[in-house]
């Protein structure tokens, strides 16, 4: 298949920093194989571009790229810097510390030993780097041979943010899918939640008999606010933001500035929307570019025993900075504890032996139960890695940083710390330690009621006792209804147990939960 010069164009702007794509991105994204995508990057380099590897910032860019950078801004006016930097998610002074650098080079006689050094060590890295790509090509090659097809199939724009654009051959095979689905007895919402639309886009679609019509928002005449600002305003906030002193400030500093001067161009955020507008406005300097946040692992449970919480604690002693450890393992689904230790160390050994012990203890033999906890050392040391691949079960950790993806050990803990019988004053030892989470455990699982799991024991829903409780008092306030109705001015209060349990439960899934809870 041959490409038109335009899609290699704007395939190769995208390698381009600030977007710095890769190789492997952009060949899923336009459906591009691998090996071609290297050829163009190699073509596109030797003509003079600017195309470093994806993953490096602006100081890690190889010598070639850094040159080519100084060479394209070497006939450039200060303003016409200020914008190339911007553009490119570069700061002036690294194009002059670049500069400097390439001037340096040619100084044979002023070059010392250890600079040679660094220019061997860099060839080395060019080596390797070379048979890197070369090795990476042969392989997208194999790869390319029997996957030419997949490859060259453009994804659909079915699914994805709010207030996309759907072209109009998906437009037409979504209402023809739908209105198959429908004839068949579906609902029409059920419908647009598999294909991740909303129903109101269905029936703007659809529009009854009438054909599938293209979005207009494209065409749709869209007229200039009237306090919009004008091409000569816009031009000097560019012209603004090129001057030699605001080159490297952001439009919050330059405002500020501004401000303080007496002079006032356009407010904060016009600076920035300007500036996104001509491309102008990137991520610059040493630190990574923000990322959004990844999606945290969501399990589910119906049953005792399917998946377990755990954590660590501190207990405190007699002696100031000397602590014991309080390790605790819980069922999701019924909140029952069904393991615990108190140690004087933190590590992976014991608790890779109470996982192990707690195991026993349940009769857990076949893999599948799944492990959550948060990202402690003793949680992923290597002991405790092997020891639940040995036992079949499968570890899941929290998100860095996000104390609430382990929310119910948190839960349990504050409980913990918080009942009336626990000692005001440290413990003396480990034997006393041990000997008050004893009766703690006991009263937690068989005389506490737990608000989560409608106010029965943890021992009973993890004995299944709890449906004939909760049958017993539902069956109790539908006798007191009928002895008395005038009290009640709706149904009687829901003591029907939570059939699922959820470790961070997703959106639909929650809304879904409202709808039933309301009806």
């Amino acid at each position: 298949m041959s490409y038109s010069p335009e899609r290699k164009e704007a395939v190769i702007k995208q390698m381009m920093p600030p977007n710095n794509k890769s190789i492997r991105e952009l060949s899923e994204k336009e459906g591009i194989s691998a090996p071609t995508l290297f050829k163009w990057r190699d073509k596109a380099r030797q003509a003079g571009h600017v195309l470093p590897d994806a993953d490096r910032k602006g100081d890690a860019w190889s010598a070639r790229d850094k040159f080519n950078a100084v060479l394209q801004c070497a006939a450039l006016s200060e303003s016409e810097i200020a914008l190339y930097c911007r553009e490119r998610g570069l700061y002036v002074e690294q194009i002059a510390q670049w500069r400097l650098s390439c001037e340096k080079v040619n100084d044979w006689d002023r070059q010392s030993s250890k600079q040679q050094r660094e220019s061997e060590r860099e060839s080395k890295q060019c080596i390797k780097d070379a048979s890197a790509r070369s090795c990476a090509k042969g392989e997208s090659a194999g790869r390319d041979s029997s996957l030419i097809g997949a490859e060259k199939k453009g994804p659909s724009d079915l699914g994805g943010v709010r207030g996309r654009m759907i072209s109009l051959p998906d437009r037409k095979n979504a209402v023809e899918l739908i209105a198959e689905a429908v004839a068949d007895g579906a609902r029409v919402c059920a419908c647009c939640r598999e294909l991740d639309i909303s129903v109101r886009t269905f029936h703007r679609c659809h529009r009854g008999g009438e054909a599938v019509a293209e979005d207009q928002r494209p065409s749709s005449d869209r007229p200039t606010p009237s306090n919009a600002l004008t091409a000569d305003e816009r031009q000097e906030v560019i012209d603004t933001c090129s001057e030699r002193r605001f080159t490297s400030l952001p439009p919050t500093q330059i405002v500020a500035i501004l401000a303080d001067e007496g002079h006032y161009v356009a407010s904060e955020s016009s600076f920035y929307r300007i500036l996104h507008a001509e491309n102008l406005q990137h991520h610059r300097g040493k630190s990574a570019a923000p990322r959004p946040s990844s999606e945290p692992r969501r399990h589910l449970a119906t049953a005792p025993n399917q998946i377990w919480s755990w954590d660590i604690t501190y207990l405190p002693t007699c002696v100031r900075g000397v602590w014991l450890y309080l390790y605790l393992i819980h069922d999701l689904f019924s909140r029952k504890i069904v393991g615990w230790e108190v140690h004087e160390t933190e590590s992976a050994e014991y608790a890779a032996e109470l996982v192990e012990c707690s195991c026993l203890a349940e009769g857990i033999r076949r893999p599948g139960l799944v492990l959550h906890s948060d990202n402690g050392s003793p949680m992923k040391g290597a002991t405790m890695v092997c020891r639940l691949q040995k036992l079949g079960i499968v570890p899941s950790l929290s998100r860095p940083s996000v104390s609430n993806d382990n929310a119910y050990a948190e839960s349990l803990f504050r409980t913990l710390k918080y009942v009336p019988f626990y000692p005001k004053q440290p413990f003396e030892g480990l034997a006393a330690g041990r000997e008050w989470v004893m009766g703690f455990v006991h009263w937690y699982n068989d005389e506490h009621r737990h608000s989560g799991i409608q106010f029965v024991t943890p021992g009973q829903r993890h004995r299944g006792e709890h449906h004939a409780i909760l049958a017993n008092r539902e069956e109790l306030y539908e006798r007191a209804k009928a002895k008395n109705p005038s009290r009640w001015s709706g149904e009687t209060r829901n003591w029907k147990p939570a059939v699922e349990v959820w470790l961070n439960k997703p959106k639909d899934a929650a809304a879904e939960s409202e709808k039933e809870s309301v009806a």
